[in-house]
């Protein structure tokens, strides 16, 4: 009976039935995957004055920025602290988003190869011994959260030149008190919290190798400082933060936090 049963041709619906079965399936599925975890590297280029910024500057906007555009990373971002013109350690930021760790390690042979790349950042790449274009330069390899996989342009209408960027640190005092704060922000929801709240963060992200470890950093946004004011101002009186941050799994896994204001130069990306 079975063998007659699995041979009975089936007829037009019961097969168009299966058919759809199959492809909403395949569909479900899809979209259940999560999304890829991108990979950030954070450049900080310190410079003494105005005339190796300079280097810097054109370098990152005529060569850097354009060949990385070719390579398939569309959104690069470069900021300067606020002060940066009067401070005596002056910095660049960049930040550029990598789809794996692949990408990372074979883009210097991509910028090797890279004649365009070549000619425009001669300044800079060609730079003699005496005449360097920054006094030191630091690399920050990155891990995107679960809570936000990906990076996020940030929403904002006003003019670029009224942004604020805040970029923070959070080191933990030991990796166990570190990963507890990491599932605070995925599995408590810190994310949700900023997200809700309306600070467009650019990335949330663990850091893999850096000078300061263990630790996480994320990049929030806002139209000026008052808009910034007035968002951490609603986030610490927000009674799903108060509840959060009270809960007694949540407590110590914070020992040292770095803010640090930034404005995007006028090529940024981001």
């Amino acid at each position: 009976m079975l063998k007659l049963i699995q041979e009975k041709p089936l007829n037009g619906s019961l097969a168009l039935c299966l058919l759809l079965a199959v492809v909403m399936l395949s569909s479900f599925t899809a979209v259940a995957k999560p999304p890829q975890r991108e990979y950030y590297e954070i450049r900080v280029y310190h410079v003494k004055d105005a005339a190796q910024e300079g280097v810097v500057d054109q370098y990152l906007q005529q060569a850097f920025i354009p060949a990385l555009h070719k390579a398939g990373i569309s959104k690069v971002g470069v900021f300067k602290p606020v002060g940066n013109d009067t401070a005596a350690d002056r910095r660049v930021y960049v930040l550029v988003p990598y789809r794996s760790l692949d990408q990372f390690v074979q883009l210097p042979r991509q910028l090797e190869a890279d004649k365009q790349y070549a000619a425009a950042g001669a300044p800079y790449i060609d730079a003699a011994y005496n005449a360097v274009p920054y006094t030191r330069m630091e690399t920050i390899l990155l891990q995107a959260f679960t809570g936000q996989p990906q990076m996020q342009l940030p929403g904002l209408k006003g003019p670029k030149a009224d942004r604020i960027y805040e970029l923070r640190s959070y080191e933990g005092p030991t990796e166990k008190l570190y990963r507890n704060k990491v599932q605070m922000f995925n599995k408590g929801d810190e994310v949700g919290i900023f997200k809700r709240l309306g600070f467009n963060a650019v990335f949330y992200a663990e850091v893999l190798s850096g000078s300061r470890m263990p630790n996480l950093m994320y990049m929030t946004t806002f139209e000026n400082k008052a808009s910034r004011d007035e968002h951490w101002k609603a986030f610490s009186s927000d009674p799903a933060w108060k509840e959060l941050s009270a809960k007694p799994e949540y407590q110590h896994n914070v020992s040292r936090s770095e803010i640090i204001f930034l404005y995007p130069a006028a090529y940024s990306d981001i």
